[in-house]
C-alpha cells in the first residue's frame, strides 16, 4: 500500500522523472512531432488548395465546353441555313432552266406543226389541182368529142377573154 499513499520522496522522484522526460521529449521528440504535424497540415492544406484549383479548373472547363457546344450549335445552324439557301437556289435555277427548255420545246413544236400544216395544205392543193385537171380532162373529152362542140367552146372562151 505504500505505492498508493503519497510519499514526499516518491513525489519528488516522480516530478524529477517527469521533468527529465519532458526535457528529453522537448529536445528529441517534440520538434519532429511538431514538424510532422506541420508537414501534415501543409499537405492537407495543399491538397485542399489543389482540390479547390481542380474544382475551379473543372468549372472553367465546363464553361469552356458549354461555350464550344454553343458555338458548334450556332455553326451547325449556319451551315444548315446555308445548305437550305443553296438548295433553294439550285431548285430555283432548275425551275428556270426547265421553264426555258419547255418554252423552247413548245416553240419548236409549234414551228414544226406550222411547217407540217403548210406542207399538208400544199400537198392537198397539189392533189386537188391534179384531181381537178383529171376531172376537167374527162369532162372535156366527153363534151368535146365532136368538132362542133369544140368550135363552140373555143368561141365562148374567146368571147370571155375579150370581155375581160
Amino acid at each position: 500500500m505504500d505505492l498508493l499513499t503519497p510519499n514526499i520522496g516518491l513525489v519528488f522522484w516522480t516530478t524529477i522523472s517527469f521533468i527529465i522526460l519532458l526535457i528529453l521529449l522537448k529536445k528529441f521528440a517534440w520538434k519532429p512531432i511538431l514538424k510532422a504535424l506541420e508537414d501534415r497540415e501543409n499537405s492537407i492544406q495543399k491538397s485542399l488548395d489543389e482540390a479547390k484549383n481542380a474544382r475551379d479548373e473543372m468549372a472553367k472547363l465546363t464553361a469552356q465546353n458549354d461555350k464550344i457546344l454553343k458555338e458548334a450549335r450556332l455553326e451547325r445552324e449556319s451551315i444548315l441555313k446555308e445548305a437550305r439557301e443553296v438548295k433553294d437556289k439550285i431548285i430555283s435555277e432548275a425551275k428556270e432552266i426547265a421553264n426555258s427548255e419547255s418554252e423552247k420545246i413548245i416553240t419548236s413544236a409549234k414551228e414544226s406543226i406550222n411547217r407540217e400544216r403548210v406542207m399538208v395544205i400544199n400537198q392537198i392543193k397539189s392533189e386537188v389541182a391534179d384531181l381537178s385537171v383529171a376531172i376537167a380532162k374527162e369532162v372535156l373529152k366527153k363534151e368535146l368529142s365532136s368538132t362542133d362542140e369544140q368550135k363552140k367552146l373555143v368561141d365562148t372562151l374567146v368571147n370571155q377573154s375579150k370581155l375581160n
